[in-house]
């Protein structure tokens, strides 16, 4: 088994992109319904199929704008959660309750078993009854 050498990229990046695309192709009803069941289906050999959009499958960014850097999924993930969280917007904070303010426990509320259905807080509303 001899390997070919001529391949036509010639990247040397460390953390190579899997590059897949987006297609449209027309079928007819059956196809479609085979497609639809199985989440696949076979074309015709030789079919010309139009490529929508070209894109790495792990970090999701289009070909032309990440052709040539590493893929960002192989690095790390701050692609999927926004960048550095150390220079992002901090959550904020509730405000206290005013000064001399003085906080009242509530009632308990049974949400689980027979208590909370009677009570109403698991059960749905009845709509269309009207009350006396």
């Amino acid at each position: 088994m001899t390997v070919d050498s001529t391949s036509r990229s010639t990247s040397t990046l460390n953390h190579p992109h899997t590059w897949v695309v987006a297609a449209e192709v027309v079928v007819d009803d059956s196809v479609a319904r085979v497609a639809d069941f199985r989440g696949s289906f076979r074309t015709k050999e030789e079919q010309r199929i139009d490529a929508v959009d070209t894109y790495c499958r792990a970090c999701r960014r289009p070909y032309a704008d990440v052709s040539t850097s590493d893929c960002a999924a192989s690095v790390d993930n701050r692609h999927l959660i926004g960048g550095d969280q150390s220079v992002r917007a901090k959550r904020k904070m509730p405000a206290p309750p005013p000064a001399g303010a003085k906080l009242v426990p509530g009632g308990k509320f049974t949400r689980y078993g027979l208590k909370a259905y009677v009570s109403g807080v698991s059960r749905p509303p009845v709509l269309g009854v009207l009350a006396e």
